[in-house]
């Protein structure tokens, strides 16, 4: 597991929550529907949050993210409510992360919405896979801010630093040193995680690969964190995926058989579950794991419809899989959680995205059979029929398309099998070759 995990002592974590917004965007969330989102991260990663402030701001600063006076209020806000941790909403840059850092207590650590979410991905990681993951992020998260912890250690000497001065002597070029050291050794890190996902992202395009020579179907789970994708696949598979009602209580893909009402198959793959403001240094981590999306033949995108921001939960996750270039892939909108309403079911928006929208409650096993109904409609459309006569000498594409469930109906003559097919697009140009009259075209 990465060593970058934060130390969590009960009572020991007390945060205050920054949310800051340009007047001019209309971004997914307000400031104060992202700060409670924030909060919720914050109390997963087991902090407690004892105050906020949101600001509307006409340009963010450069040097700081927020004005001097603001911070200067942020800071009395800490001492008043004996917080020990600060965490903005938003990722902050080494050199917001070093402005502020001047103006802190030395016992007050500084976090922002990219690092928090590192640290309960860090938490909830339980395969060896997803815990490389993680510790590449992190480390790809930490590398740029080294930089900050040096400048700091110069600044207390007497200044000066990299760009000369009076910088302290003894400690100016040690300093330097062991900073490159920390940058080689992390840079050196991250190049040996890489080297071990690219094993892990060619061990998954082998096991796909194979999933595909099957003939059964893919289709990949997607939605906003706590959604209840891993209820939703526990009920269609009669499975035990581990599912709770907390934010990315599921970060390690699960793969099940799902029995369709014609007696058709399906492989239906768990996903980890999208948020607004997602790292960039996760998305690229967690890239061999999001070719499972990429790659799949339909897409199943599980919203919590009891969620007061649900529409935005929805563009947000619309918005990471035009980013990971799965934006194309045929997919339904599952409304999950109808249980939970207590009036009509709200308007979400979106919906021409989609080739059909169904309300379900997972927990309760409510509309799984349309759904079910509504996923064989929607692989059957991206299949064709194909009339083709497989030579008795070539019962291997036979045997392949028998095992592959493929064919509809059969009969024999001199010239060998006589099938009609079913089977996807991608895959009518292989038996191309074999279809009635090809040669004769």
């Amino acid at each position: 597991m990465s060593q970058f995990r934060f130390a969590h002592d009960d009572n020991s974590e007390r945060a205050f929550l920054v949310g800051v917004a340009l007047r001019q965007e209309r971004g997914l969330f307000s400031v104060d529907n992202s700060l409670n989102e924030l909060e919720l991260l914050a109390e997963t990663a087991g902090i407690d949050v004892v105050g906020r402030s949101g600001q509307l701001v006409r340009q963010v600063n450069p040097k700081s993210m927020i004005g001097s006076g603001k911070l200067s209020e942020i800071i009395e806000q800490l001492a008043l409510l004996d917080a020990n941790v600060l965490i903005f909403d938003d990722e902050l840059s080494p050199r917001h992360q070093r402005e502020i850092e001047k103006q802190l207590a030395e016992d007050i650590r500084l976090l922002d919405r990219s690092a928090l979410i590192l640290d309960i991905f860090a938490q909830h990681a339980r395969t060896s896979e997803g815990a490389l993951q993680v510790e590449l992020a992190q480390y790809e998260y930490r590398l740029p801010r080294l930089t900050r912890q040096w400048t700091h250690l110069a600044r207390q000497a007497g200044g000066g630093g990299a760009r000369g001065g009076s910088g302290g002597v003894g400690l100016r070029g040690p300093g330097e040193t062991q900073l490159e050291v920390d940058r080689r050794e992390i840079a050196r890190k991250i190049t040996k995680l890489k080297g071990d996902l690219e094993q892990v992202r060619a061990h998954r395009s082998l096991h796909r690969a194979r999933r595909r020579r099957s003939g059964l179907p893919l289709v990949a789970l997607v939605g906003y964190t706590n959604a209840g994708k891993s209820t939703l696949i526990n009920a269609l598979a009669d499975s035990d995926v581990y599912a709770a009602d907390k934010l990315f209580a599921t970060l390690d893909p699960t793969t099940r058989r799902v029995e369709l009402p014609d007696g058709s198959e399906i492989l239906l793959s768990d996903t980890v579950g999208f948020i607004q403001k997602l790292p960039t240094t996760l998305i690229a981590a967690f890239r061999a794991t999001l070719e499972e999306v990429i790659e799949t033949d339909l897409i199943l995108h599980v919203a919590d419809i009891s969620h007061e921001n649900v529409a935005q939960q929805i563009e947000a996750v619309e918005d990471t899989l035009a980013e990971i270039d799965a934006a194309h892939i045929p997919r339904l909108l599952v409304l999950n959680k109808i249980d939970s309403l207590t009036g009509a079911i709200p308007e979400v928006g979106h919906i021409d995205n989609y080739v059909e929208m169904i309300a379900i409650s997972a927990r309760r096993r409510q509309g799984l059979d349309r759904l079910l109904s509504a996923i064989g409609s929607a692989i059957a459309c991206q299949r064709t029929r194909l009339d083709v006569v497989i030579p008795y000498q070539a019962g291997q594409v036979y045997s392949e398309l028998n095992d592959k469930q493929y064919i509809e109906s059969e009969r024999t003559s001199e010239a060998g099998w006589e099938l009609s097919l079913r089977l996807p697009l991608a895959d009518a140009d292989i038996y191309q070759p074999f279809a009635v009259g090809a040669e004769s075209k």
